[in-house]
């Protein structure tokens, strides 16, 4: 593609699922674009099986009318299980607040508006840059008739994808993704370099285990400050800690909450804390650490590999300066 190109034809061939190499693009237009997992891979004439969720595992199928098959990883789809993610706002400036909106369609096309309770919450979003460099947990708002509204600063132009992690009342968990654009210059940054160790805020957050595809692997992370370990840590939406994992080469969605909870007269209030996380396949990892100290919420980002050494893997093990802030966090996600 000659440069420059636009941003919406590059992000359709990174729309598709297990898409290839970043390139570089711009995007050109007055206004952003706001569009789906599905219709992306439409345009991009990738044929994705249709899928369906059942008991918060997700699943796959050659056509909608078949039984599905396990271990479709969530956020990979607009629409699942009959509940699509609506994006309503259009137009996001890079730097500039904006309140976005959007709604969650059933299986009879009306706005969902009764939802369990998970972690607090009634539906947590969470939205990532493409390159997985910056990374927000947001907790929408309801505002009326099934709308959810939240305010959404994205840092410069370029490709994000936004996810909304929630359960409908009498329905399985899911998790629905969608692609949103921002107009304007960017060049896509390579995924940050492998690191067990991260900094935020003074904070230092160190990450000891594996990722073992299709096996629960043991994470500990453990805080400090000014070499001195954490043992207070507050608890946030019922937990000491969450987790977030997205798979590097498609964004693979998965939230995993912590070994224990706060009240419980095992766990203690750091400064380790421990989880159990299972990766669906080999490749690099971003994984987002929320944790809460002194009143506020904090993330510490890291990048690791599962299975054989990978590009991210093998590169250099220094860490990198955490590109996620403590701030912006009126919510969470969670282990589907």
């Amino acid at each position: 593609m000659n440069t420059p190109a636009k941003l919406g034809a590059y992000v359709l061939g990174l729309a598709v699922v297990f898409g290839g190499t970043l390139g570089v693009g711009s995007a050109v237009g007055a206004s952003p674009q706001v569009i789906s997992h599905s219709e992306a891979q439409g345009h991009a004439q990738s044929r994705q099986p249709a899928s369906t969720h059942t008991g918060g595992t997700h699943t796959v199928s050659a056509k909608p009318e078949e039984a599905a098959s396990e271990d479709t990883p969530g956020g990979l789809q607009v629409s699942e299980n009959g509940y699509t993610l609506n994006p309503i706002t259009s137009t996001i400036k890079p730097g500039v607040s904006t309140d976005f909106q959007f709604t969650v369609t059933g299986p009879n096309d009306s706005a969902v508006t009764d939802y369990q309770v998970q972690h607090d919450k009634k539906l947590h979003f969470i939205v990532v840059s493409r390159d997985l460099g910056t990374f927000q947990h947001l907790h929408p708002v309801e505002a009326g008739g099934g709308v959810w509204s939240v305010k959404l600063t994205l840092p410069e132009a370029g490709a994000y994808r936004a996810f909304a992690d929630f359960a409908p009342t009498g329905g399985s968990a899911l998790t629905l993704g969608a692609d949103l654009l921002v107009a304007g210059e960017y060049t896509p940054k390579a995924l940050p370099a492998a690191s067990r160790t991260a900094e935020v805020d003074g904070y230092t957050v160190t990450l000891d285990g594996d990722l073992v595809p299709g096996q629960a692997s043991k994470l500990t992370l453990k805080v400090s400050k000014d070499g001195k370990p954490i043992t207070d840590l507050q608890p946030y939406l019922g937990a000491y800690g969450h987790l977030v994992a997205l798979r590097g080469s498609d964004l693979a969605y998965l939230h995993v909450h912590p070994d224990g909870a706060p009240g419980d007269g095992k766990t203690k209030p750091g400064p380790e804390i421990v989880f159990y996380a299972e990766v669906p396949s080999r490749g690099d990892y971003r994984l987002f650490l929320d944790f809460q100290h002194g009143g506020k919420v904090r993330t510490a980002d890291f990048t690791l590999g599962a299975g054989q050494a990978t590009a991210a893997s093998t590169a250099s093990p220094s860490a990198s300066p955490s590109s996620s802030k403590g701030t912006d966090h009126d919510s969470t996600p969670h282990s589907h």
